[in-house]
């Protein structure tokens, strides 16, 4: 199995509601879990070696949990599941900085969800103290994405 396609399908996983994955092929069995579950990403290769060069399963690390930032203010959270981008296109600026003033309404973000762009509105007015998003980065529903205070 190609790396593109291990990684497809460990995006495929983080991003849905399955907490484990097992897909078994001509040249290898993968099984993916979630972390926090049952096991890391594992890849077996399941060949036929001489005896002489049997290889050992390959464990991917799985990175350890980050802790999420103390926050006071309102948390604008995400409504989907879907791809964080602090501008409308890659070269134009960010629709929001940290200590911007922002009105209820105004545009903070866009959520790529299925290539459909959706626009996230601040649902607060107020000061702009943290964005917790990462841009181009993939975001989780309720994932926090901006403090306003």
């Amino acid at each position: 199995m190609d790396l593109r396609k291990l990684k497809t399908l460990i995006d495929l996983v983080s991003e849905s509601n399955i907490s484990e994955l097992e897909i078994t092929e001509a040249e290898g069995k993968v099984r993916i879990v979630k972390a926090g579950e049952a096991a890391p990403v594992q890849y077996v290769q399941s060949v036929a070696a001489p005896a002489a060069a049997v290889a050992a399963p390959a464990v991917a690390a799985v990175p350890e949990p980050v802790a999420a930032p103390v926050a006071t203010g309102h948390t604008v959270k995400s409504p989907m599941v879907g791809t964080f981008y602090r501008s409308s296109s890659p070269g134009a600026p960010a629709f929001v900085e940290i200590g911007a003033q922002v009105k209820e309404g105004d545009t903070l973000c866009i959520i790529e969800a299925m290539k459909i762009l959706n626009e996230i509105e601040a649902d607060k007015s107020g000061t702009v103290t943290q964005i917790l998003g990462e841009n181009g980065q993939a975001v989780e529903y309720g994932q926090p994405l901006f403090i306003i205070a």
